[in-house]
């Protein structure tokens, strides 16, 4: 008999949502173990043996984890579900049940990782992984050495000071940024407190995965290489 785990981890890894959202599920009275409803976050069930269900349906462990960028085009919703508008799980199609790594916020394009492993989705997110974010901005006139250094320091948001941050030049207007954070909107936040806004902004590496060539619109599966990279940077110990 395998060791017991917890009930939000168990959903995570089955790819039914994230811990903190299986988590809100639990309160909701949404899922049951052997047909008991269950409202205790610290619930532990057996993965091999127990029966678990969401609102009705039965969930089993995912066999195979699935792991995809997406090129997100601008006007495209980073959620699984938001009425009325496209989101980015319209623009992939696997059977598998998967979700996004993080946000993207509507007006932003560029690489978004999707997935079905719940434990790698919880560690490219938390912030006590360092996970580095890279991005191309492109302002609404020429930026100073001085506001790009301002953004490298950190800038005061909502009381607290950003993390330090690599800055490029790439042209008058146009700058490479890498965060280890992600704020709501942040880099647009930083970039109006140097009284500039972003018209254009591109995600283009998260952590060791690279955007590369792949067409605005398109997705495609991790290569192997790809997934070895993603996984020995969220477990460091990973027996690849």
């Amino acid at each position: 008999m395998v060791d017991p785990v917890r009930l939000q981890k168990f959903l995570a890894a089955a790819g039914v949502c994230s811990r903190r959202k299986a988590e809100k599920m639990i309160l909701q009275r949404r899922v049951a173990v052997n047909g008991n409803i269950v409202t205790r976050l610290g619930t532990r069930l057996q993965a091999d043996t127990d029966r678990v269900t969401v609102d009705g349906q039965a969930v089993t462990t995912v066999k195979t984890l699935v792991y995809i960028m997406l090129n997100k085009p601008v006007g495209v919703v980073t959620s699984c579900s938001h009425p009325g508008q496209r989101t980015v799980l319209d623009l992939v199609h696997v059977k598998e049940r998967i979700y996004p790594v993080g946000r993207l916020d509507k007006d932003s394009r560029g690489l978004l990782l999707l997935t079905s492993d719940g434990g790698l989705h919880h560690r490219l997110l938390h912030p006590s992984f360092d996970h580095e974010k890279e991005y191309e901005a492109e302002v609404d006139g020429y930026i100073p050495d001085g506001a790009l250094r301002h953004l490298a320091d950190g800038v005061m948001l909502k009381g607290r000071r950003t993390r330090p941050a690599a800055i490029e030049r790439l042209s008058g207007r146009r700058f490479r940024i890498t965060l280890k954070e992600g704020r709501n909107r942040q880099v647009r936040r930083m970039v109006g407190k140097v009284g500039r806004r972003v018209i254009n902004l591109k995600r283009v590496r998260v952590a060791g995965i690279r955007l590369g060539r792949l067409p605005e619109g398109s997705w495609r599966h991790l290569t192997a290489r790809e997934k070895k990279l993603l996984l020995k940077a969220v477990h460091p110990d990973h027996a690849l």
